[in-house]
């Protein structure tokens, strides 16, 4: 059985992420979708937990499951008996990023492949970060989220907001 991991912040997950999810999905056994935290970055909008919930409310393929993770992604994969990194494309770079990670990876775990799959022509602008700046501004989710954690995304951005603002509920 071919086990794949596709790791990544999801904060909050995208049409473009579910996309490479669904690709992957068909490509390998299974697909391990795994929220990795990031030591570099402060927090995030949706805690590890809440990213899961969102990815479970709108994802349902048989053969993908959902994880998190504190530590390195390679020895990550160790532990599930995983030797396939899922990466998603979008730009030349993410594709050199990509490339350095993938071979510290290998280097951390030689049995570690990284497999890349380019973002399909209408996600190549999106990110979770592009997705969040919209909807602070209240722009129209509907081409950028999937439309299950819309209003979940709205909502945490509201609260935010408010907290901000010294506003108490």
């Amino acid at each position: 059985m071919k086990t794949a991991i596709y790791p990544g912040s999801f904060d909050p997950v995208t049409l473009g992420h579910i996309n490479i999810i669904k690709r992957a999905a068909q490509a390998f056994d299974k697909v391990i979708v795994c929220v990795m935290v990031n030591s570099g970055k402060n927090g995030g909008l949706f805690t590890p937990e809440e990213r899961i919930e969102l990815m479970r409310k709108s994802i349902q393929v048989e053969n993908v499951e959902f994880d998190v993770n504190y530590g390195l992604v390679a020895d990550y994969a160790k532990e599930k008996g995983a030797n396939i990194l899922v990466k998603g494309l979008r730009a030349m770079s993410d594709f050199e990023q990509e490339v350095q990670m993938a071979m510290v990876n290998t280097k951390l775990n030689p049995s570690l492949d990284t497999v890349f799959f380019p973002s399909t022509e209408k996600y190549t602008y999106l990110s979770s970060s592009v997705a969040k700046e919209l909807a602070r501004y209240h722009a129209n989710l509907d081409e950028f989220l999937p439309r299950e954690i819309i209003d979940d995304v709205k909502n945490k951005l509201d609260i935010r907001s408010d907290e901000c603002n010294g506003r108490q509920y």
